[in-house]
């Protein structure tokens, strides 16, 4: 038997004439002297690393499990990172499984690409297995695991490798603290993004993009607008990434003129927005209620910039018309929309009817609400509040008495503070805090002043224009 012949059909220019001596091959692969096996493992890798070099991964995996031998330590490596950059983690699972079967020990290079595949594919499960058994963790495994937890939103179990790597004098880079300033955001851990700040700029790390507007972020979301924009002011390499930062920071705090100004700043800068940053302009005119202005926007996004507006602008768009009243106006414009089919213009256009009591469009857009997304739990309850807002109790009891039909449950809603560095959790309706009786009487209190109006004396009967 010639070994060139056995495997010149393995070529990528080969044809499916291949398959027939593939499937034989690990029959009869066993009895071949170690020059000759040796040979036939180097044409298989070259057809391996040629199939992947020309976007043909799918048939190089085919092969590979199908000849059920173990190739080069650097083939495994090319195969995983090819999954890993087009998004085939199932792809990524069977090169693995393979490497099982035929009994390859990965080094720590190959684990690390195996813990970047499963970290990304959002099997946290599997990762964590893998990175438990490395025999000596690096800076990237450390990365790897942080990201995947913050990313699927663990972000307590993410700062919590980052204490953890930081105890065994591993030094932090600019992945790990775009990744703990994303976490500290998602939890409002001002004092804990304060300290990771202190600790990079320690660190003498070159200024990034990606994590100054991670920094920034952080600090807009901890309500501390002029930490954020101090490092907006500092940060020397600045784009279109940093400006959608800073502008929708003061979006998220309702500072819509602040938002605006800063817009138009940008463009005369020479900066070109893009899908997010309009995103983030038009949600601010939606909270400061300015409708002419959030119609302008809207319309510049296709005109002047070629951006076609995605469900969320649409949304968006809902929203502001919604909070000015113009409840019948929104619904019009989502019937006229490209993008009816997205659940959450109809969320919004319900939470519209709810705050302005437009019973007859809450029933049209409950029905399309629940119709494009009938699985998430979250909006039971939204339609059931939207029910007991008008008093219709019938309705409230037939949207529970469905959620216990179809078994959906609803994680209970809960806020938290933290307080000098310790974070108090308040759930809806438990009342197991230490400190519950007097946060109640705080609350009651609080809410006095802001029902009462203050009291403003009248000029003629103190004397002030006198």
């Amino acid at each position: 038997m010639k070994i060139y012949k056995l495997y010149s059909i393995l070529s990528p220019g080969g044809s499916m004439r291949c398959w027939t001596l593939v499937y034989g091959l690990s029959s009869c692969v066993h009895n071949l002297s170690t020059a000759a096996y040796n040979e036939v493992l180097g044409h298989l890798d070259e057809t391996l690393k040629g199939l992947c070099c020309s976007g043909r991964l799918l048939e190089a995996v085919a092969i590979l499990c199908t000849t059920k031998l173990q190739v080069y330590p650097q083939t495994y490596s090319l195969l995983l990172q090819e999954c890993i950059f087009r998004k085939e983690f199932k792809t990524g699972r069977t090169v693995h499984a393979q490497m099982i079967i035929v009994g390859f020990l990965p080094n720590i290079y190959l684990n690390t690409k195996l813990l970047i595949l499963y970290a990304k594919a959002g099997d946290l499960e599997t990762a964590q297995v893998i990175f438990d058994r490395l025999p000596s963790k690096s800076l990237v495994s450390y990365n790897v695991m942080i990201s995947g937890y913050v990313q699927k939103g663990l972000d307590e179990v993410g700062l919590s490798l980052y204490n953890k790597m930081r105890q065994k004098g591993l030094t932090a880079d600019q992945f790990t603290f775009s990744s703990i300033f994303r976490a500290c955001a998602s939890l409002a851990r001002l004092e804990q993004g304060k300290q990771a700040h202190g600790v990079m700029i320690k660190s003498k790390i070159r200024e990034n993009v990606v994590v100054n507007s991670s920094l920034m972020d952080m600090y807009f979301k901890c309500s501390n607008p002029s930490d954020g924009q101090r490092v907006f002011d500092k940060s020397l390499d600045k784009n279109v990434i940093t400006w959608t930062s800073l502008i929708s920071g003061y979006g998220q705090l309702g500072r819509a003129f602040e938002v605006i100004e800063i817009f138009h700043k940008m463009i005369d800068k020479g900066f070109r927005p893009n899908y997010v940053t309009f995103l983030a302009v038009l949600c601010a005119c939606s909270h400061g209620g300015l409708v002419n202005e959030g119609w302008g926007y809207f319309s510049s996004m296709k005109r002047d910039y070629g951006i076609k507006p995605r469900g969320k602008h649409f949304a968006a768009m809902v929203d502001l018309l919604g909070r000015a009243g113009r409840v019948k106006e929104a619904y019009d414009f989502v019937q006229s929309s490209s993008c009816e089919d997205h659940s959450v213009i109809w969320g919004a256009l319900l939470g519209a009817c709810r705050m302005h009591g437009d019973m007859e469009l809450l029933k049209i857009a409950a029905k399309k609400f629940f119709e494009l997304d009938p699985e998430n739990a979250g909006k039971y309850v939204v339609l059931s509040n939207a029910y007991a807002a008008f008093g219709s109790w019938v309705n409230v009891a037939e949207v529970r008495g469905l959620m216990r039909e179809l078994r959906v449950k609803k994680e209970p809603g809960y806020s938290w503070i933290e307080v000098q560095t310790e974070v108090h959790v308040f759930y809806m309706g438990d009342n197991c805090h230490k400190h519950t009786e007097q946060t109640y009487e705080m609350i009651k209190k609080i809410t006095v002043v802001i029902r009462d109006p203050p009291i403003v004396p009248d000029p003629d009967l103190t004397g002030v224009n006198k």
